[in-house]
């Protein structure tokens, strides 16, 4: 894989300058009603009306399933798939469902030759965190035991709180080795990993895009109510403080002027002392920079494709080294 190649140039840096420019006319996200979230997730429910028929245009379909009675939504390639990506979508818990990521996910199941399995959650206007959490785990442990895609690699894919539910399922499956062990990798965007806030987060500016920095300290106490701070940080509800023995290959973004940068910075530093991390800061970018219209978020998505491929391909490899010593 290249090296670190974003942005390549001062045009590409100049094209992030100028979107930020129009984010800062923009309200940032804040969690501090329950009204606001249901309003903008009826939004987002009507702007996806149409959805199956843009798939049929790409030769696609989606299934909804249950598994383990948490509802799913699975894409697969149009030929036998060689993995599956468990997906984990955002929305700070409280907004967005398994469809959002559609785009991100066609592009996976046809760059990579995967099957794109995206988790309906409960949402937290409705349920507290760890609920969100159960359904989480009990969807990755019915995924990995699923006969449908049995013996394939699974890569786990999570952004902003979606990359914090990735990371906690992570750390419950611990209690099972042999299904963590099917896991090849984690590719987490900018996730949220103490609940109580990293340095960058309790140092907010005003001025953050997209996310409300000053107020997010008092937003997750908000999302946990009844817990203390050390409640808070018990793993795996803030994953920054498990134990990741055991753990996959992860490769993990952040943007520069991400409130929670830090949140990635600090898991980084403890996840790579037991397993490989590749972790990329994106210059002047702010959260949720993949969603963007940028060259910069282009490149993201591809080099994060290339990613789950390469763990793929390293997974059926090992398979085949191990093989023949079972025969």
């Amino acid at each position: 894989m290249s090296d670190f190649p974003w942005p390549q140039g001062e045009r590409e840096l100049a094209q992030v300058r100028a979107f930020n420019r129009k984010l800062a006319w923009l309200p940032r996200f804040k969690v501090r009603n329950r009204l606001t979230p249901r309003l903008i997730q009826a939004l987002l429910r009507m702007g996806q009306i149409g959805g199956a028929g843009k798939l049929r245009e790409q030769g696609l379909t989606a299934e909804r399933r249950v598994i383990d009675s948490v509802p799913v939504r699975i894409i697969r390639p149009k030929g036998k798939p060689e993995g599956v990506v468990l997906d984990f979508h955002g929305g700070g818990w409280v907004i967005g469902n398994a469809q959002m990521n559609d785009n991100f996910n066609v592009a996976i199941v046809n760059t990579c030759r995967v099957a794109v399995v995206s988790v309906d959650y409960r949402l937290a206007v409705s349920t507290p965190i760890e609920g969100l959490l159960e359904d989480c785990v009990r969807a990755a442990r019915g995924l990995l035991q699923d006969a449908e895609f049995a013996d394939l690699p699974v890569v786990v894919v999570g952004e902003s709180a979606g990359a914090h539910l990735a990371a906690a399922t992570l750390l419950a499956l611990k209690s099972s080795p042999r299904l963590l062990q099917r896991i090849r990798g984690a590719l987490l965007y900018y996730g949220v990993y103490d609940l109580t806030g990293t340095p960058s987060v309790r140092s907010a500016p005003a001025d953050t895009l997209v996310l409300d920095g000053p107020g997010m300290v008092e937003a997750l106490r908000l999302l946990t109510p009844g817990l203390t701070d050390e409640q808070r940080r018990q793993p795996p509800l803030s994953p920054l403080y498990g134990d990741f023995t055991g753990f996959p290959p992860a490769l993990m973004f952040a943007g520069e002027l991400d409130p929670l940068r830090d949140d990635t910075l600090l898991l980084a530093e403890r996840w790579r002392q037991a397993a490989p991390v590749e972790m990329l800061v994106l210059p002047e970018c702010p959260h949720g920079f993949i969603h963007f219209p940028t060259a910069v978020a282009e490149g993201v998505l591809a080099y994060s494709r290339e990613w789950i491929s390469a763990q793929m391909r390293s997974y059926s490899v090992k398979s085949a080294d191990i093989s023949p010593a079972l025969s």
